[in-house]
């Protein structure tokens, strides 16, 4: 199977799930989007739909493969307390950067740290051989339980013949 011939561009697709935190006073991870072969993320973010409940904190991205889970965003994590519907999270460093949080209870702007590039931050990953492979949105809380809801996005280009992302 041929992705692209020179002279094309690779297709992007766009993957959406929205979610509920329920936590009970504990740790949890929520599976996201489930990978196959190989995509590049362009972008990766989500919306509060429904408030966040009081105590949302340590808030990260991660891919679990069943057996590793490795960080896409500092896995210190971002507070999320009672964000406001509206209010984004978003992957905009490497890495070692913790998710961004631009809350809607006041106007705000999100824009690169440098002239000419964009706010996203890409980053490639791959399924492990036959394991699951997902992303995760990991977060603690003391509530019991956690409430609210979240919309998260996924922009992708697939990089293998296999390359895509489902939701989960």
């Amino acid at each position: 199977m041929v992705i692209a011939t020179v002279g094309t561009t690779l297709t992007e697709a766009l993957a959406t799930d929205t979610q509920s935190l329920t936590a009970n006073n504990t740790t949890a991870s929520i599976p996201l989007f489930g990978i196959t072969g190989t995509v590049l993320v362009r972008a990766l973010w989500g919306v509060v739909t429904t408030v966040l409940s009081s105590n949302v904190t340590a808030a990260f991205w991660r891919l679990n493969d069943q057996t590793a889970q490795i960080a896409l965003t500092a896995a210190g994590g971002t507070t999320l307390s009672a964000a406001p519907v509206g209010s984004l999270i978003m992957k905009t460093g490497l890495v070692a950067a913790a998710l961004t949080l631009k809350s809607s209870a006041a106007g705000a702007i999100l824009e690169p740290t440098t002239l000419e590039t964009v706010v996203e931050s890409p980053i490639i990953l791959t399924k492990k051989g036959a394991a699951a492979t997902n992303i995760e949105f990991t977060y603690t809380s003391t509530n019991t339980p956690a409430t609210g809801a979240l919309q998260f996005f996924l922009r992708y280009v697939p990089l293998s013949a296999d390359g895509a992302v489902t939701p989960l």
